[in-house]
């Protein structure tokens, strides 16, 4: 899984696509994913704490605060520490059990995700079933049912534009899965594509789709500009994640000489392997694919490949460039799956060139090379300074600001931030303090290329006398 997609589409460009020769069911809340996410909520797991939805959250709390310390939480929790659970691994052990919270198919160390272990998946299945019962989740469910019907019932305009034959012409299948959409109310910005095959052998591949945008009035707000990108992503987990679990092997060096290079950039994402990155990588090409295939502007398609590049995937473009290249030899290749050894290949190559796309990259970015005032890191500043202009090597793109603090007591009173008129440097007014230390960050959320190629991190310290 997956945090928020940062994609900006116009409207003009989204087309909206009648789902034939397809299983598309509306979106759709589902007890198994707020179950799911509600105890991980409870053992106080990170990525499932959101309070986006206040609304939502807030009658979670209310109802199962009693039951923090149930045996099942503690197991949670043990289970994290020891076997890292969590994120997309919750969602997956979800969709693998039935509406009575029973395994739809047999659990084994690698079913429903190898960092649950068979042994674990069971015993959580027994403690999640008497949690359920103990805390008379029944009634919390019952008692939400309109706010559920509401949510799905906004999500429909991100679901009108969804074009599934695309995927089911790209990547080379027939459509014989079933597809389903569920709205996360619990996951705030945790959006995942679990899939399962079901004893008959019918697949069922999942977009579980979180909330973190609501209304003034506190209520779920799908837009489809923050939601469809996520909803194109989360489809593509469905269809790529397989090929590589089939046979990972021959990705595995150069994998891992990629992921060493960028563990950094892949490891602040909750990327935690080499395997995890590759299949993030492929998704997110096979989405700039999309764009290209239903004619996106070449602005928006640039912004969501530099969007790609800032992430740490610097090898997006060949990447994506290999995808048109298969695309354009379909009756060689009549799926994906056939033109992997064509990605063992080009992932080799990847692998060789690793630094010099880092290096490309960096030339792009935007860097700090003076602030007028003094020096970074001097430690005899003037407390009675009321501003310093941070001077950049080129124009910014010159569209808000991200600065973070370290420490809350060292962070400045900050007045204003402002660019100048040709965008090569902010200033920034403060109100500062004598004999203290000051840190802080300039980060590339905003602080940008006219390209949008971020900025590396840039910590400024000082002291004042």
């Amino acid at each position: 899984m997956k945090l928020i997609a940062t994609l900006f589409f116009s409207l003009f460009a989204l087309l909206t696509f009648a789902q034939k020769n397809t299983s598309l069911e509306k979106p759709k809340v589902d007890e198994r994913i707020e179950i799911l996410s509600i105890v991980f909520r409870l053992a106080d797991s990170e990525e499932y704490r959101s309070e986006r939805f206040k609304l939502y959250s807030d009658k979670i709390q209310g109802f199962y605060s009693p039951f923090k310390n149930h045996e099942l939480i503690q197991f949670i929790k043990n289970l994290r520490q020891k076997n890292g659970v969590g994120y997309d691994a919750v969602m997956s052990m979800a969709v693998y059990l039935d509406n009575d919270l029973n395994p739809i198919v047999k659990f084994t160390d690698e079913i429903p995700d190898k960092r649950w272990g068979k042994d674990n998946a069971y015993e959580f299945t027994k403690l999640l079933k008497q949690f359920y019962k103990d805390s008379n989740s029944k009634q919390f469910f019952e008692s939400n049912q309109q706010l559920y019907a509401e949510a799905s019932k906004r999500f429909l305009p991100v679901y009108e534009h969804l074009d599934l034959n695309w995927y089911t012409k790209f990547y080379g299948k027939e459509p014989d899965e079933k597809f389903v959409i569920i709205n996360g109310l619990g996951n705030g910005g945790g959006n995942y594509g679990p899939s399962i095959t079901l004893p008959s052998g019918k697949r069922e591949v999942y977009a579980i789709m979180g909330t973190w945008k609501t209304d003034s009035l506190g209520m779920a707000d799908f837009t489809i500009n923050n939601y469809f990108p996520t909803l194109l992503h989360e489809f593509n987990h469905s269809f790529i994640n397989h090929l590589l679990d089939k046979n990972p092997k021959p990705f595995k060096n150069s994998g891992e000489k990629i992921f060493k290079t960028l563990a950094k950039e892949m490891q602040s994402q909750a990327y935690a392997t080499w395997e995890t990155m590759l299949n993030e990588a492929l998704v997110r090409a096979a989405v700039i694919k999309y764009m290209k295939d239903h004619k996106f502007n070449e602005q928006e398609i640039e912004e969501e490949t530099n969007e790609q590049l800032n992430r740490g995937f610097v090898w997006i473009e060949e990447l994506v460039a290999e995808l048109e290249k298969y695309d354009h030899q379909r009756n060689q290749y009549p799926t994906l799956e056939s033109y992997m050894p064509k990605l063992i290949n080009a992932y080799q190559t990847y692998g060789k060139n690793i630094d010099i796309y880092v290096k490309q990259l960096d030339e792009k970015r935007p860097k700090v090379i003076s602030i007028n005032e003094f020096k970074n890191n001097d430690q005899t500043v003037d407390a009675s300074l009321k501003s310093i202009t941070i001077n950049f090597d080129r124009p910014l793109l010159g569209k808000g600001r991200s600065i973070n603090g370290i420490d809350k007591s060292t962070f400045p009173n900050f007045k204003s931030i402002t660019y100048t008129e040709d965008k090569k440097s902010i200033i920034i007014e403060w109100d500062l303090e004598g004999n203290k230390n000051y840190e802080f960050v300039l980060t590339g959320l905003a602080f940008k290329s006219p390209k949008g190629i971020s900025m590396n991190d840039y910590k400024i310290s000082f002291k004042t006398k």
